[in-house]
């Protein structure tokens, strides 16, 4: 894993301070880049979800996975004992718009995956980017949900 790599999964105020700089660069830029993309060329995506209370529009920056067609969704929060809120949002109301690789978002409909199918996925994330297992090693015993 690179340096910028292991430095993100592993600093407790990345968590804090990496969505922040996220959104401000996206804001800066239209939403075509976020500091995580330009520094380390992870895959992000724009989240775009309906409160499961408010009912209003909640964007979020996260990393997306492709997967064929699928954009692949870890419920990671860094690694935090709860699950982050898109999470609560998406199986409230699994309709959301996605935004990724400069495109304008697009809708899409969230489930869940379990068993293999979320084995998977899960290991495709990982090569994607490794921090997920450290991650996952913070938050147990709350299994990271993959959407």
């Amino acid at each position: 894993m690179n340096f910028h790599l292991r430095l993100a999964s592993a600093l407790p105020f990345a968590r804090h301070l990496g969505p922040r700089l996220d959104a401000f660069v996206a804001r800066l830029t239209g939403g075509r880049h976020t500091l995580t993309g330009l520094l380390v060329g992870l895959p992000v995506v724009h989240l775009t979800t309906t409160g499961a209370r408010s009912g209003q529009p909640r964007t979020v920056i996260l990393l997306g996975i492709r997967d064929g067609r699928d954009i692949v969704l870890i419920a990671s929060q860094f690694g935090h004992s709860r699950h982050p809120a898109w999470l609560y949002n998406l199986r409230a109301n699994p309709q959301a718009l996605l935004a990724f690789d400069g495109q304008p978002a697009r809708p899409y409909e969230a489930r869940e995956v379990q068993g293999a199918e979320r084995a998977a996925l899960w290991q495709k994330a990982v090569d994607v980017y490794p921090g997920y297992d450290r991650y996952a090693e913070r938050a147990a015993p709350r299994k990271i949900p993959v959407m």
